[in-house]
C-alpha cells in the first residue's frame, strides 16, 4: 500500500524553501494542477523548478512564478508566459534553457542512475560552451549531466493502491520520466482503484517510483483555443 492522502496541503507539506522540484506536463496538458495550487498556497520560496515549460500567466507553474516562489527554472520552452519574460529580462529569475530532447534524456538519466551522457544536440551553440565536448567517430558531442529532484509532482488518469500509474494519451509527455527522478514522487490522479485492477501491460509508471497518491478533480484548461471561421 502506498500513502494515499486526501489533502493536497498535506501532500506538499514537507516541500521546504529552497527545494528542487520536477513537475510533469507539456503546456497545460498533464500538469498536476491541484498540487501546484497547494504549493502556491503553502508559499514556499526559492524553488528550483525543472519542467518543460512554466505554464501560462494565470495557470499551472505560472502561478508560482507570479507569486515569486521560483528562483530558478530549468526547461525547454517559455514562449507563452509574459511574466516569465518580464522576470528574465529584469534579472529576477535564473533560467537554464535546455533543448527539449536533452531535457527529457537528462531527466530519464537521473531516474536511471546515469550521471551524464554525450549528445550532439547543442554542439556549436552557446549551450555547448559551458560543457565538455568530445569527438566520437569524427563527430562532436556535448556532455550533459543528469537531472534529479527532491520532489517530483506528476499527474495520471489512473493510479492503483500500489502506486502504479496510467496516463491519458498525450498527458504522458514528461510525466513518466519525472516520476522516476524525484527522491519523493507525489502523484495526483483522477481515479484510484484497487491493486490488480489495472492491466499490467498498460501501466506507464510502476508503483515502486511513487511514494504518495492523491485523487483530485482537474479543470484541464486549454492553453490556446483555435477555431475555424
Amino acid at each position: 500500500m502506498k500513502k494515499i492522502l486526501t489533502s493536497f496541503d498535506e501532500a506538499v507539506r514537507d516541500i521546504q524553501d529552497g527545494s528542487t522540484i520536477m513537475v510533469g506536463g507539456f503546456g497545460l496538458v498533464g500538469i498536476p494542477e491541484n498540487l501546484i495550487l497547494a504549493l502556491r498556497d503553502a508559499n514556499v520560496k526559492h524553488l528550483t523548478v525543472i519542467s518543460n515549460n512554466c505554464g501560462v500567466d494565470d495557470w499551472g507553474l505560472g502561478l508560482l512564478l507570479k507569486n515569486k516562489q521560483i528562483d530558478k527554472m530549468i526547461g525547454s520552452y517559455v514562449g507563452e508566459n509574459k511574466e516569465f519574460q518580464r522576470q528574465v529580462l529584469s534579472g529576477e529569475l535564473d533560467v537554464e534553457l535546455v533543448p527539449q530532447g536533452n531535457l527529457a534524456e537528462r531527466i530519464r538519466a537521473g531516474g536511471a542512475g546515469i550521471p551524464a551522457f554525450y549528445t550532439p544536440a547543442g554542439v556549436g551553440t552557446p549551450i555547448a560552451e559551458r560543457v565538455e565536448v568530445r569527438t566520437f567517430d569524427n563527430k562532436e558531442y556535448a556532455l550533459q549531466t543528469a537531472l534529479k529532484a527532491d520532489f517530483s509532482l506528476v499527474r495520471a488518469a489512473f493510479g492503483d493502491t500500489h502506486g502504479n500509474l496510467i496516463y491519458n494519451k498525450t498527458a504522458q509527455n514528461f510525466n513518466p520520466m519525472i516520476a522516476t527522478a524525484g527522491q519523493v514522487t507525489i502523484a495526483e490522479v483522477e481515479q484510484i482503484v484497487e491493486a490488480g485492477s489495472l492491466d499490467a501491460a498498460q501501466i506507464h509508471t510502476p508503483g515502486i517510483y511513487v511514494q504518495r497518491l492523491i485523487k483530485g478533480k482537474q479543470e484541464k484548461r486549454i492553453e490556446k483555443l483555435t477555431l475555424t471561421k
